[in-house]
């Protein structure tokens, strides 16, 4: 069993203030690209992840099917702890699922609810 997740993040997880607030650190990651999706807007309903990312339409990663279409980000490894804190950062509006990304590698990503 793995010491560590790998998380993908294409919005407001690879900024460093929602980094330290959510995980106690500034993340490093690799960037990398989730194919067959492209982004779309999600309005927040959790007033406290609102006020700590500043902006109430957060993005979304949303499948096309199509195989041109692909979402950059970057790929972070995080301890289970720090993906159950993630968890809890992304709340309800999100829903955690596991990818493919362009890379290769398995990773959690977070979808509309």
């Amino acid at each position: 069993m793995s010491a560590f997740e790998l998380l993908f993040s294409y919005g407001t997880l690879q900024d460093e203030a929602v980094q330290l607030a959510t995980f106690g650190r500034r993340l490093a990651g690799q960037k990398d690209a989730l194919p067959g999706h492209r982004l779309g807007a999600l309005t927040i309903s959790n007033p406290e992840v609102v006020g700590l990312s500043g902006i109430e339409v957060h993005l979304v990663a949303e499948p096309t099917g199509r195989v041109a279409d692909a979402v950059d980000g970057v790929v972070f490894e995080i301890t289970a702890d720090e993906l159950a804190a993630a968890d809890k950062y992304e709340s309800a509006d999100y829903r955690r699922q596991r990818v493919k990304l362009v890379s290769g590698l398995d990773a959690w990503l977070y979808v509309r609810a």
